[in-house]
């Protein structure tokens, strides 16, 4: 199947019972308001972690009843971190939602080598985005974790997303791999990766999915523009995922989908034993919400 926007992906969700949800440094108004939405669509019953009585305040602000039991009182943002994240080690929670707080301090908290819920030997992010201009919802990945990923770690990031991609319920995800051409080049590593990973793909080493590279943008997004440019490809212009080359491509492709073309955002770490939900402390209480959307819509 293949999910077109984010409110399809809310309508497959009316059955599911709701997800335990920790949310870290919940002391902060967009992050409750998208939290409290959520709860009341019946996506998550959320524990809020953070200044216990800013957080009680907010919901009262709000006109929202929320037992002060859901509330673990923590201080700054290092504690948050820390108590969101043993909450999640003990079975408290099957997601991390992340509040008024550093991504750094978070993430710090979940790849500790002890206390931390690293699951995978590569984490990656996932920016999920709803553009006006393309026909279906689009995967960039990674524009957050790995600066400058080789071809080992390209190998773990396209797996998260293509995983990810399957737990939301797409069968057979298509990726591309981008690069700004599409033949390899030895002066452009890039490109090797990409024809390596889509040799790999062709062989099943990623699962049912399809795998294109190298590949450009808008070849990968737009059908017209291969088929005058001659490129065949059944990912071409019906691309799902699209595997940057490096964090800074991936974080601009992602914040120019969603900044100037309009699109709308939600974001999503994976590799840990729970998804997290890494959204700008700036972030609207909607985009907070899809983030939420995304990760309780995970099996």
């Amino acid at each position: 199947m293949v999910i077109d926007s984010f409110s399809q992906l809310k309508a497959r969700l009316r059955d599911l019972p709701p997800r335990r949800a920790v949310v870290a440094a919940a002391h902060d108004e967009h992050t409750l308001q998208a939290v409290f939405a959520a709860r009341r669509d019946g996506l998550i019953y959320p524990v809020l972690v953070g200044r216990r009585e800013e957080i009680l305040s907010i919901a009262r602000a709000l006109g929202e009843d929320l037992d002060p039991a859901q509330v673990a009182d923590a201080g700054d943002d290092a504690q948050c971190a820390a108590k969101s994240v043993d909450l999640i080690r003990a079975g408290e929670g099957s997601m991390l939602i992340k509040g008024m707080l550093p991504t750094g301090t978070l993430l710090k908290a979940v790849v500790h080598k002890e206390t931390g819920i690293r699951a995978s030997g590569v984490m990656s992010h996932v920016a999920i985005l709803d553009v006006p201009s393309y026909h279906k919802l689009l995967y960039v990945t990674d524009g957050g974790m790995v600066v400058a990923p080789d071809l080992e770690q390209k190998r773990h990031i396209l797996r998260n997303a293509l995983e990810f991609c399957r737990f939301l319920g797409y069968d057979r995800p298509k990726a591309a791999v981008l690069c700004a051409v599409e033949t390899v080049n030895p002066a452009m590593p890039e490109t090797a990766d990409g024809a390596a990973l889509k040799a790999e793909g062709e062989r099943g080493e990623f699962g049912p999915c399809l795998v294109e590279g190298p590949i450009s943008l808008d070849l990968a997004t737009d059908g017209e523009a291969a088929r005058v440019k001659g490129y065949r490809s059944p990912v071409a212009g019906e691309a799902d995922i699209l595997l940057a080359p490096s964090i800074a491509a991936g974080n601009l492709l992602g914040k120019s989908l969603y900044g100037l073309a309009g699109g709308e955002m939600a974001g999503v770490v994976l590799g840990a034993t729970a998804p997290i939900t890494v959204n700008s402390r700036g972030a609207t209480a909607e985009e907070k919400y899809w983030s939420i959307l995304i990760c309780a819509a995970m099996k």
